[in-house]
């Protein structure tokens, strides 16, 4: 038994993962998020000082609270936001400084291997049938296989960056087309969704007042219920969607994008459902880390 911790340092939070690996895969024995948007304003092409900080200290508090709970090893990643800003060495100095992590700088198919993995690892579902779209902050990640071999694409439509550009979904279609056509030239079966925009997305589809990982991992969010929460959330202004059911209130400016990036796909790829997982990149890192 080893007791490992991942940290995820995303556009839009930065989260922890501690779990003991054994022979039978992961056991989670604690996880955290904190909000740290470090994204905003990415279209600048550079990482805000404010959230640079903020996010150092998110990390430093991941890292300590790690230590304490004895893990034996710590890895840090970061995404989209780092290896697209200028100014990304900064920020990597900075969190070195605040706490000895060298945080690794995932490229767009190194993100999307290790979310697949993560998926694999938390999900009964077939490999050779299974496309996973892994909806961040900055980007979105899809892998499938195709015969006999894996295909990792990453494109730069997340969250936060096509709200800050302020993207219709005629945009977004046009950024998703050309891999949506690719794969569906494969022969999938299940299309399997992770990040905080289709988490959220099952949590709302279940009016959950409090979040429970137990009955998002594994749920089965419809097209139709896409949908009509799209539908409501398009309804209200920002001081009512913080107040729905299943929707941090920090991810309410965030959330119309992320969810008709889930709608273009879904319908592009004539899905009719999407399989939720709680299992992702952290759980591909912490695997990673242990063999």
């Amino acid at each position: 038994m080893k007791r490992v911790a991942a940290i995820d340092i995303g556009t839009n939070s930065t989260r922890l993962l501690v779990a003991d690996y054994s022979g039978a895969g992961l056991k989670r024995i604690e996880t955290g998020l904190i909000t740290t948007r470090l994204g905003k304003g990415m279209s600048s092409g550079l990482l805000l000082q404010e959230t640079m900080l903020s996010t150092a200290d998110a990390v430093g508090l991941f890292y300590r609270k790690a230590i304490n709970l004895g893990a034996e090893s710590v890895v840090a990643a970061t995404t989209s936001a780092v290896r697209d800003a200028a100014n990304r060495t900064e920020f990597l100095e900075l969190v070195k400084k605040r706490t000895g992590l060298t945080v690794r700088v995932l490229g767009g198919e190194e993100e999307a291997a290790l979310s697949y993995r993560g998926v694999l690892s938390g999900l009964q579902v077939e490999p050779d049938s299974t496309v996973v779209v892994d909806i961040g902050g900055g980007s979105t990640e899809f892998i499938w296989m195709h015969g006999e071999q894996l295909n990792l694409v990453s494109v730069n439509a997340g969250a936060v960056r096509l709200t800050d550009t302020a993207a219709d979904e005629i945009v977004i279609y046009n950024i998703l087309r050309p891999t949506l056509e690719e794969v569906k030239q494969s022969a999938f079966e299940c299309l399997v969704g992770v990040g905080g925009t289709v988490t959220t997305l099952a949590a709302i589809d279940q009016q959950l007042a409090v979040y429970d990982p137990k009955r998002v991992h594994g749920y089965s969010l419809s097209a139709a219920s896409v949908n009509r929460i799209l539908k409501m959330l398009n309804s209200m202004d920002m001081e009512e969607r913080r107040k729905v059911p299943g929707l941090r209130p920090e991810r309410a400016d965030i959330i119309v994008a992320g969810a008709n990036i889930v709608k273009i796909i879904m319908d592009g790829l004539g899905s009719e459902k999407m399989l939720v997982s709680e299992c992702d990149i952290l759980d591909g890192l912490a695997l990673e880390e242990c063999c």
